[in-house]
This record gives structure tokens, C-alpha cells and sequence, in this order.
């Protein structure tokens, strides 16, 4: 129902935005259960495309890959995004001042422009082969911003008092941050790991500057297989990747509704 005092032209037009962000994968999602090979017209409806995906050696060499990837550098993201977003708001001072620039510049910065710099910082400062830990690495670093941002807006929201009260009591400052800061910021921690889990899995501008030879990722493989022709296959791993995705943005989203909404 139309909310009331909307105009009608506001309404249609965000209806027709809805409709431009999300008709594409509806289809997507449709055929991919199309019984053609041709996936040209609908035929009839099938699974068998999900098998034929349980079966490709590649695409599951690939998607481990991806996986491995995502947990590790999101791991390592959330720890070291959560110190810095603790960084930016108890101590802008000094030397820290810089910090929220520094951390936030990935964020920010083109991702053609952040690929393009690591690539040359891999190859010609640190000389190293490009491959799997390249890959970590650059997926570390455009992922510590979104971490720092969701603890930085959580911590934003609390009262001061309540860590200097725990400081009053005698609390040393790391009892301070185990059993007070900690649970309060663990919905934000919880949520940075998972946009950054969801940043890493999909990625594929970064990682294609970055990821050498013999590494190849989920977001690497179905653009080497789309560039044939877009099968029922790539249908199926995208609706997959794709539900996988919406999922974990739906949960960071619930755990910190407030922090999601500075999200690029």
C-alpha cells in the first residue's frame, strides 16, 4: 500500500528502481532452472544444473579457494579493523588523528585503483609471486575499513561513563575490554566479520590484479566461464553466491542496523 501523503510519481519511481536493481537477478534465478542447455528460452524446469555444479572439480577447487580466502582474511580483518575503530574513537589524538584517514582510504578508493597499487606494490617493492597470499593480503587490506567503520559507529553509540566506571572499580584496562567493551561491541564485531566475509567471497576486481597464476576464485571462474556463453551452470553458482551473500548482509545488517547504513 502506497504510504499515505506519497506522491504517486515517487512511488512509481522507486518501484521502477526496485525493479532495475532486482528484475536481473530474478531472472538469473529462474533459469536457472531452465532445462536448456541454449539458455535462450524457458523450456521446462529442472535441477539438474545444480548437479552438473556438484560434479565440476573446478568449480569446487575454486569455491574452496574463495572460501579458504574469505575466513582467513576476515579473521584477521575483524581483529585488526576492531583495534582500529577502538583506536579512532577512544584516542584522536596525536599521531592518531591520521588513523580514520588511513584506515578509510580503501574504503573509499576505486577498487581498479586499489588492485592496480597492490598489484605494483607485490611485484615491484616486495618482489613477491603473485598467489594465494597475495590474494589475502589485498583482501585484508580493503576489508580492515568496513570492520573499523561497523565497531567505530557501535562504540559511538555508548556512554563513556560506563568504561570509566569500570576503571573506578579497579578494573585494569584489559579486564576493561574483556568483560565490558567486548560484549558491548560484539554485535558490531560480529557484523564487520560478516560484510567483510561477504566482500572477500565476491570480489573479483581486486582479486583479478592480484591473483597470478594457478589461483582462481569463485568470482575469477564464472568470469572465465561467462565469457563462452552464460550457461545454466553459471546461473546456478551465481544464484548460489548470490544467496549466500544476501544472507550474511541480512545478518550483519540485523546484528548492526545502525553501522550497515554507512556502508558504501
Amino acid at each position: 500500500m502506497r504510504p499515505a501523503g506519497s506522491p504517486l510519481w515517487l512511488w512509481l519511481a522507486a518501484l521502477a528502481v526496485y525493479a532495475f536493481l532486482y528484475l536481473p537477478l530474478a531472472v538469473v534465478v529462474i533459469f536457472s532452472f531452465n532445462d536448456s542447455l541454449l539458455n535462450a528460452e524457458w523450456v521446462g524446469f529442472t535441477t539438474r544444473w545444480y548437479a552438473i555444479l556438484l560434479a565440476d572439480e573446478e568449480m569446487l577447487r575454486a569455491a574452496g579457494n574463495s572460501l579458504f580466502i574469505a575466513v582467513v582474511a576476515s579473521l584477521i580483518a575483524t581483529v585488526l579493523g576492531t583495534m582500529a575503530g577502538i583506536a579512532m574513537q577512544r584516542w584522536p589524538v596525536g599521531l592518531l588523528r591520521a588513523l580514520p584517514f588511513l584506515v578509510l582510504t580503501p574504503v573509499a578508493m576505486p577498487e581498479i585503483l586499489l588492485g592496480v597499487s597492490l598489484l605494483l606494490f607485490f611485484r615491484q617493492v616486495l618482489d613477491l609471486t603473485l598467489g594465494l597470499i597475495s590474494i589475502l593480503v589485498a583482501h585484508i587490506t580493503f576489508s580492515i575499513g568496513f570492520v573499523a567503520i561497523i565497531v567505530r559507529a557501535r562504540l559511538a553509540g555508548m556512554d563513556d561513563s560506563i568504561f570509566e566506571a569500570a576503571r573506578d572499580l579497579g578494573a585494569s584496562p584489559w579486564q576493561t575490554f574483556r568483560r565490558v567493551t567486548l560484549p558491548l561491541i560484539l554485535p558490531g564485531v560480529v557484523a564487520g566479520f560478516l560484510m567483510s566475509f561477504t566482500l572477500s567471497i565476491d570480489d573479483f576486481v581486486i582479486t583479478f590484479f592480484v591473483a597470478g597464476v594457478g589461483v582462481t576464485t569463485l568470482p575469477l571462474q564464472i568470469y572465465s566461464m561467462i565469457k563462452v556463453a552464460v550457461t545454466p551452470e553459471v546461473n546456478a553458482v551465481s544464484t548460489l553466491l548470490m544467496a549466500l551473500t544476501l544472507s550474511l548482509i541480512a545478518l550483519a545488517a540485523k546484528l548492526a542496523p545502525d553501522s550497515m547504513q554507512g556502508r558504501r
